[in-house]
Parts: structure tokens; C-alpha cells; sequence
């Protein structure tokens, strides 16, 4: 019951808050004229301007009411005071929330100081600057913002409302002006005043529509993060479907309006067309409002009732089918027939133009463009469909990390090799016997091509047309995803060889494996534990071949610390207890050793030991005694220097500071690395 009360009052809220901000706006736009202040339509307006505001504040305050009862599971605590203070002072969703009400209270303050003064353009702006705070703060506690509190994060959402209010929230007013205009017979004067404010306003609304769309989409890309499948087989899916459905209905009716209704209500000859005209324009907007308003209830829904696109677990994809560009982009005459049905589908549009333009029926006006828009669509989206599972978006339980890739190699040897070959190269001994190409899965996009889930079908029900078997009787659904995660693990190591012992500036995307470890001194952690904290050196050594690079980074330890350079010291085979003191023998290691989880993480980033000077292609390929890797703040790795392929590289430790400075300078506006494949 609570969350119904609260979805109802969201949406109470949200809707008397646009009204406000696009009624204001309306009037800064009527004002050009400032004898249209005296209307009475104007002092009609000006009545809901209170109610609005204090709507707004009721509103949030029951909305607060039901999130305390809601965080708390007793609906009792909504008459308790003090639970009140505790969660608006100790909790960050209640700040906000204070915060919102707060700047709420302070837009009733202002409105009703202002409706005492005279009426001007300028106290029309602060009142809509006003409104425009209480969308702002509410941003904040949207799930697009609920992942922190960041400009980036809030700032699109924030202007997404505060557009749709100055657009959605004019028709109001809007309806008010054409409601009097009926009601009473107006001057000359009066009506030429009337087809100016509407003229303007018609200008005005068409940027903010566009904007509008933008800056959706600029939500849109963030809430589904790639994860588009979400569209069709999620409730946010179908949420955010019905939303761009009655956004296109309001759309269409807003087209109809300013091509059809406007012209001839500013054309009208008599009186008499001028009524009628006024009529039929009131009645189309009162409908457009009407949908307007049911948008926003679906959006109110969308922004604090629905699990976000990018955390929704599909289960079960509901098509045979996917798009991807990906996968069938290089297949003979693809591109040829996407550009067709793009080429056909601009047609569309320049026709749907020259229709206006000649004024052709709006049956014609409507019928030529979508035959034309159907058409390219069936042109251009069949080649890039590609077969699909019922697993193929389905998210990996088991984590990309260094133990789950090292069971995946035990599997991979046991069960795969023979066929697949030691690297993954589709080259095993019984390759050549097989009736179907074994695919290179190291070399080839093949992972790149296809999601984690189909990778899971193949190896749980075994390939279709093909030779290979399923495993599903053989092996755990934890041991499948282990066997994914090595198979993008191999994938991911050969994109590595890209990197060197310098960084490229501003681009991350290579995503190591995740890892555990516990130290000589006792220490356990995880490699999340430096996010957003310091970068990691990781450092694959061989002992003693790797001695005088351990002591060399002894010697800078503090030089590397002092960069936010943690480092991370991985022995590539167990170290003997008379090691490890030999290690210390000298200086105390200033730098953790770690001796559990050390074969794990060794076996996973030696996948990454390719370069493009040294390719490791041929037979099982073979272990460099000493790697180092260099991973970001943000769980990328950014480079990487094995001194068996690349002589000099940090050798030279004023090159490795480089790096970090280089690192520390950057402002990379982009998600931390997945725990999971994607």
C-alpha cells in the first residue's frame, strides 16, 4: 500500500512541479507584449501558481513519509519524530530527500512573495528558476544518480525534467489561454496578441523538443550502459517502450497542431473560423496534455519503481534472433544493404519535408513516409541478425576472476584441447578430423562476436551443425561459467599484446582479470580494494632471476608510493620459506608478497603475455620469467612490460613514474572495470 501511495504522490508532485516551471516559462514567452498581463487568463494562471507549490511540498513530504515507513518496515515510524530527524540526518537518501522538500518550501515561499508584486517578465523568470530547484534536487534521488552523486551522472536527468517542463508544462497554460479565448469575443488587438504568444511559444517548443530527445537518449545510453537487449525482455524495457510510444503520440498530435491548427487560427478571415479554429486547437492540446500527463506517470514509474536496465537479469531471451553489427558487419553485402535501407529510409524523411511543404493530406503525409520507413527497415536490419538462445543475455553468476580462470583451464585441458588446442586456435589433434571448422577463439573476434550466454548454450547443449557435444551432464553450471571466463580470458590476453610499457592517454578497455591474495605479513584483500584509491603494479617475478628488479623497486618504493603506485609482488612459482627470508635479507620487502592465490593470478595474467614483437602463438606458448602490469584506478589495465620481449622499458624507473604521473593527470569519465564478463 505504501508503495502505491508513494508512486501516486511522485507522480502528484512531479506533475504540479512541471506545471509551475512550464506556466512561468509561458508567461516569460507572453510577456513580450506586457499588455498581456492584464488578461484575465493571466490572473486565472496566477491562482494555480500556490496551489501548485504547496502541492509540490505535500507531496514530497508524503513521499517521505512512505520511504521512511518503507526503509524502516514499520508503518508506525511515520508518526515518530525522531525517526524522522535520524533518517534525514544519518542517511544520504534522507538528506536529499530534506533537501527536496527544503528546496520545495522555498519555491512556496517565493511564489507567494512574488503574486504580490507587480507583474513582469522578471519575476515570471525567478519564479521558474525557483521551480526549476525542486527538479534538480529530485534528480539527485533518481536511479540514474543513485550510483553517486556526480555532475555527470544527475546533470542530463536534471535537464531531461527541466525541458520536459517547459514544454509539457506550458500546455496548461496554453489551454487556459485558448479556454478564455472561446469563452469571450476578443479585439483585433487582442487576437493578433493571442496568435504572437502562441507563435512563440510554437517556436520555442520545437528546439525543446529536440532537446527533450537528446538528452533521453543521453539518459537512455547511461541507465542501459550496452546492455540494450534489456529493451525487449525486461519491465524497464516495456516501461521505457510505453514511454517513447506516448512521447510519439504527443508528438504527432504537437506536429498536427503547429502545421495545422495554428496556421489556421492565425489565418482565420472572421470571427467565426477564428472560434472554430480556437476550438478545435483546445481540444487537440487539451488531448495532448492528457497524454502528457500519462507520460509522466510512466516515467515516474521508471525513474523509482523499476529495477535499471543495467542491473536487469534476463533470463531467458524470448527471440531466435539478436541484432549485431559486430558479428556480421565483414559478411558479403551486408554493409551494401544497411547503407540501402539507410538511404531509403533519408527518403523518407526528405519525402515526409516535401509533403508538408506541397500541404498533402495528412493521409498521404503519413502513409508515403511509413511505407518508405518499413521498407528500409526490411532492407537494412535482416543481415544483421544473428542466431540467439534463450541464454544469450543471460549475466555470468560466476565472477571474471583469477580462480575462476584457472578452474576454466583445468576444464579447458580436460574436456576441450583436443579439439580447440592448447591457445584456443581451433588447431587441437582432432581438429582435422572433425566434418566442421573449429573456430579460433584467440586470434579471431569469435568472443568479441558473440555474448558470454551464447558461449554457455554452446557448452551446455553443444553447437548446432556442428561436432561438438554439450557438457550439461558433465559439468556444473559453475563449472560451464569457470570455462567461459577462460575462453574470454585466452580473448582477452591475445587484445593485450596491444599494450606496452607506455599508456595511451584517456583510453581504458582492457579488463584483467579480478583476483584475491594474502600476503607474507599476514594481509588479505582483493585487487577492488585500490579502486579509486591508487593504481597496482603488479609484479610477476621469478626468484632469483627477478632479484635485482625486486631490489630496484625496493630502492623506489617511496618514489612509487608517492605517485599512488601501490605494488603487488607475485612469485611465478611457490617460494620456500629460506625465499622468502632471502628476499628480505638485505631490506625488509616495503611491498607485499603474496604467497596465497599467487598460482591463480600468475596463471591468469600470463594469458596476457603476448606482444606484438613476440606473438606466443605456436604449441602450449611459454611463460616469461618476469611480467609487470600496470593497472589503473578504475581496474583497466593500462600497460605492461615483460623484459624478455622489451629490454630497456621500466628498467629505467623514471619511465614507469611517467606512467603514473600520466595516470594521476587523468580524468576518465567512465565505469569501473565489470566483475563480471559482458
Amino acid at each position: 500500500m505504501l508503495e502505491i501511495i508513494a508512486a501516486a504522490a511522485r507522480w502528484f508532485q512531479l506533475a504540479a512541479n512541471l506545471i509551475l516551471l512550464g506556466s512561468c516559462v509561458f508567461l516569460v514567452v507572453a510577456g513580450a507584449d506586457k499588455s498581456t498581463y492584464t488578461e484575465q487568463w493571466v490572473e486565472r494562471l496566477e491562482r494555480l501558481f500556490p496551489k501548485l507549490a504547496i502541492s509540490i511540498v505535500i507531496g514530497l513530504i508524503v513521499i517521505l513519509a512512505a520511504t521512511i515507513g518503507l526503509v524502516t518496515g514499520e508503518i508506525d515510524n511515520i508518526l515518530q519524530l525522531e525517526i524522522w530527524i535520524d533518517f534525514i540526518s544519518n542517511t544520504r537518501t534522507g538528506q536529499i530527500w530534506g533537501f527536496h522538500v527544503a528546496s520545495a518550501i522555498l519555491l512556496t515561499v517565493t511564489v507567494l512573495y512574488l503574486l504580490k508584486k507587480t507583474r513582469t517578465r522578471w519575476r515570471y523568470i525567478v519564479c521558474a528558476l525557483m521551480a526549476m530547484l525542486p527538479l534538480v534536487v529530485g534528480a539527485m534521488v533518481s536511479h540514474v544518480a543513485a550510483e553517486g552523486l556526480t555532475v555527470l551522472s544527475f546533470l542530463p536527468y536534471a535537464l531531461h525534467i527541466i525541458l520536459a517542463g517547459v514544454w509539457l508544462g506550458g500546455l496548461p497554460a496554453l489551454l487556459l489561454l485558448k479556454y478564455t479565448y472561446v469563452k469571450q469575443v476578443k479585439s483585433k488587438k487582442s487576437s493578433l496578441q493571442d496568435v504572437g504568444i502562441l507563435k512563440r511559444f510554437s517556436a520555442m517548443a520545437l528546439p525543446v523538443m529536440s532537446f527533450i530527445i537528446i538528452t533521453g537518449i543521453v539518459v537512455g545510453d547511461h541507465i542501459f550502459d550496452g546492455d540494450y537487449a534489456a529493451l525487449v525482455a525486461s519491465p524497464y524495457g516495456w516501461l521505457l517502450n510505453t514511454k517513447l510510444l506516448l512521447l510519439c503520440i504527443v508528438l504527432i498530435i504537437a506536429s498536427s497542431v503547429r502545421s495545422y491548427w495554428l496556421p489556421l487560427f492565425s489565418n482565420s478571415q472572421n470571427s467565426q473560423e477564428t472560434q472554430k479554429s480556437a476550438i478545435g486547437m483546445r481540444k487537440w492540446v487539451r488531448i495532448e496534455f492528457l497524454f502528457a500527463m500519462l507520460l509522466v506517470l510512466v516515467a515516474t514509474i521508471l525513474a523509482n519503481n523499476t529495477t535499471p536496465a543495467k542491473h536487469v537479469v534476463i533470463e531467458e531471451w524470448p527471440f531466435p534472433f539478436r541484432f549485431s553489427i559486430i558479428a556480421t558487419w565483414g559478411a558479403e553485402n551486408v554493409a551494401l544493404q544497411v547503407w540501402s535501407g539507410i538511404a531509403i529510409a533519408v527518403l523518407a524523411v526528405c519525402v515526409l519535408y516535401f509533403g508538408r511543404v506541397a500541404n498533402w493530406s495528412m493521409k498521404r503525409l503519413v502513409t508515403i513516409p511509413a511505407v518508405l520507413i518499413i521498407s528500409g527497415m526490411a532492407v537494412a536490419l535482416p543481415p544483421l541478425t544473428i542466431e540467439a538462445y534463450p541464454e544469450t543475455y543471460k549475466k555470468p553468476p560466476v565472477p571474471f576472476d583469477a580462480i575462476s580462470i584457472s578452474y576454466g583451464a583445468e576444464l579447458y585441458s580436460e574436456y576441450c584441447i583436443d579439439c580447440h588446442g592448447h591457445q584456443g586456435k581451433g588447431n587441437g589433434i582432432k581438429a582435422r578430423t572433425l566434418s566442421t571448422i573449429v573456430p579460433d577463439m584467440l586470434t579471431e573476434p569469435h568472443t568479441v562476436e558473440h555474448t558470454p550466454g551464447d558461449f554457455y548454450h554452446w557448452i551446455t547443449f553443444g553447437m548446432k551443425n556442428t561436432d561438438m557435444p554439450g557438457y550439461a551432464d558433465k559439468l556444473s553450471e559453475e563449472e560451464r561459467w569457470d570455462l567461459v571466463n577462460y575462453v574470454y580470458a585466452l580473448s582477452r590476453g591475445y587484445q593485450a599484446r596491444i599494450l606496452s610499457p607506455e599508456i595511451i592517454p584517456n583510453r581504458a578497455n582492457v579488463q584483467p582479470p579480478l583476483f584475491s591474495f594474502a600476503t607474507h605479513d599476514g594481509t588479505r584483500g582483493i585487487l577492488q580494494d585500490f579502486r579509486d584509491q591508487k593504481s597496482v603494479l603488479l609484479v610477476i617475478f621469478t626468484w632469483p632471476q627477478s632479484a635485482d628488479r625486486i631490489g630496484q623497486l625496493k630502492q623506489n618504493y617511496e618514489k612509487l608510493n608517492a605517485q599512488d603506485i601501490a605494488i603487488l609482488a607475485v612469485p611465478a612459482k611457490k617460494l620456500s620459506s629460506e625465499e622468502l627470508v632471502e628476499i628480505s635479507q638485505d631490506s625488509p620487502s616495503p611491498f607485499p608478497l603474496v604467497t596465497q592465490g599467487a598460482e591463480e593470478i600468475v596463471q591468469s595474467y600470463a594469458l596476457s603475455r603476448r606482444t606484438l614483437s613476440h606473438p606466443d602463438l605456436l604449441g602450449r606458448g611459454s611463460v616469461p620469467d618476469h611480467m609487470e602490469f600496470l593497472i589503473d584506478r578504475n581496474g583497466y589495465l593500462r600497460a605492461r612490460w615483460i623484459p624478455s620481449a622489451e629490454e630497456s622499458g621500466w628498467s629505467d624507473i623514471e619511465l614507469l613514474l611517467e606512467q603514473a604521473k600520466l595516470l594521476n593527470k587523468e580524468n576518465l569519465s567512465i565505469s569501473a572495470a565489470h566483475e563480471f564478463i559482458r
